[in-house]
């Protein structure tokens, strides 16, 4: 199914989501913040937000306009001399609290990201917290030690220097597949230490556990204005995010579709966008296969798959292939789907039908194709809802499947061969997405042969293709579809400041 987006800034949108003119009564309503105030959207219209674990309606967003969107701009813009006049240290502090206060809500936080995005609450959900105040922390103890320089020249009279100065007003849009995780260590506690100021646009499929997290900064002490929360449609709110004149910067996390409108839409500013992945898992022959099939499978199936850096691909050399299913079948065959709060389950529903329905469609093109389906392959019966997928494994693939070419973001292994090594590196060019890759080999040579030779920001050897630390640079290699500039550490740090250099003569 082809989805058609309502205007210029493709995103996650509002399709099959009820909107309505008035809430129910006793549900949780969120609402935008918007320099010292909690206001409602000024369309009138509220969307209701329906748990994709259970089915069960859990509250309303206030849906915005662009002017919503200008008015956030303005409080931020006036924040601007508030965060000035805080030193690294006074910022660093605050990000701090701002974490603490996310570590003693934990259980709150992650019922609710559970309920409305659809991860397991004991094996995922919670680690998604830890994530969050992970990023706080990370920016404010880096953010003490990020060095700038002094510089010789060649007037001796003279002294160089330079130094870092926020890049002002940032339009920060985040997804939903990580809602509090991904803006927490990617945009708001680096924007924070680094003495911007945001609007912030989360996914709107995920926007009531973003309000929770709002509601976690202001606690912490949060100034005004520093951080604005806007809900709504990315197609209208985003796009006017990206355009408004008084954003200075952009930081995206989505799809490789609205990151290239977004690029477009805001030419001329500064871009940092982390786009979508198709990243390959290359499997060579002297490998230990049972513990590359269980690491794969482990990147297919994490997060119900809707990870940029999952296991999208797995290219796998034609003497080991059917040993090799063998045990990617198992992993499979290990996942628990069902109900998100059972400690057993290991894997939820995906998070929309918008998702679902770009996995089925990959999955009839691999049906028409005459690929094998040796394990799931479709919705899973008897679950709450309709979104839950069975962990599938498919074979017998071409390379101009729309399993290899695309990014399929579900809970999908498929299975390809090849017998040389320019064989695999063709495969894995033959996608247009260069974020990340694995590669599986006992041969350290092998290694680092495919680790210069992939197109792509990432390699991890002998690790599943998710594997990361926050404090890594991560992003996509240039020329390819997975983004602009780099997050991770010091890396998004850099990102968010401008270097301005200072010459000064000593004698006058």
């Amino acid at each position: 199914m082809t989805v058609q987006f309502k205007s210029s800034l493709d995103g996650p949108n509002l399709r099959g989501m009820p909107i309505v003119g008035e809430p129910t009564a006793g549900l949780r309503l969120g609402t935008n913040r918007i320099g010292s105030q909690w206001v409602a959207g000024s369309s009138g219209k509220y969307l209701r937000i329906d748990s994709p674990a259970t089915g069960e309606e859990l509250g309303y967003l206030a849906l915005s306009t662009r002017a919503d969107v200008g008015r956030a701009v303005e409080a931020a813009d006036a924040a601007r001399p508030l965060i000035a006049k805080m030193g690294v240290f006074q910022r660093a502090a605050l990000c701090m609290k701002i974490a603490d206060e996310i570590d003693r809500r934990t259980d709150e936080l992650a019922r609710l990201l559970c309920l409305e995005q659809g991860k397991p609450f004991h094996s995922e959900a919670k680690a998604e917290i830890g994530s969050a105040s992970l990023g706080f922390r990370n920016a404010a103890e880096q953010m003490k030690w990020l060095e700038t320089a002094a510089f010789p020249v060649a007037d001796a009279n003279k002294r160089a220097f330079s130094f870092l100065q926020p890049k002002g007003v940032l339009a920060i849009i985040t997804p939903w597949n990580f809602p509090l995780g991904l803006p927490c260590l990617y945009y708001l506690g680096p924007a924070i230490a680094t003495g911007n100021t945001v609007v912030w646009i989360p996914a709107p499929t995920t926007s009531l556990v973003a309000v929770a997290l709002m509601e976690c900064m202001i606690d912490a002490g949060l100034p005004d204005g520093i951080i604005n929360l806007v809900l709504g449609d990315g197609a209208e709110v985003g796009d006017e995010a990206v355009i408004h004149p008084g954003t200075h910067a952009i930081g995206f996390t989505g799809s490789s579709l609205t990151g290239g409108v977004i690029a477009r839409r805001g030419a001329g500013k500064p871009l940092l966008l982390e786009m979508g992945g198709n990243g390959p898992t290359i499997v060579l022959p002297d490998a230990d296969v049972d513990v590359a099939a269980a690491l794969v499978g482990a990147g297919c199936f994490a997060n119900a798959g809707q990870i940029c850096t999952a296991t999208e691909r797995v290219f796998v050399h034609k003497s080991i292939h059917d040993r090799f299913v063998e045990g990617l079948i198992k992993a499979a065959e290990k996942v628990r789907l069902g109900d998100p709060f059972d400690p057993a389950t290991t894997m939820g529903p995906v998070n929309n039908a918008s998702a679902l329905d770009k996995m089925q469609e990959h999955m009839n093109d691999a049906f028409s194709r005459k690929a094998d389906v040796v394990k799931g392959g479709k919705i899973a019966a008897g679950m709450p809802t309709n979104l839950y997928f069975e962990p599938t494994v498919v074979t017998g693939l071409t390379r101009d499947s729309l399993l290899n070419k695309e990014e399929s973001f579900g809970p999908v292994a498929p299975v390809l061969t090849f017998e040389t090594d320019e064989e695999a590196l063709e495969l894995a060019a033959s996608s247009p997405y260069g974020l990340n890759a694995a590669v599986f080999t006992n041969s350290i040579k092998r290694a680092f042969f495919y680790t210069e030779n992939l197109r792509c920001g990432i390699v991890n050897v002998n690790e599943k293709s998710c594997y990361w630390e926050p404090h890594i640079p991560a992003g996509g290699a240039a020329g390819t579809n997975s983004g602009l500039g780099r997050t991770g550490g010091r890396h998004t740090l850099m990102e968010m400041c401008d270097l301005k250099t200072m010459t000064i003569d000593i004698t006058r």
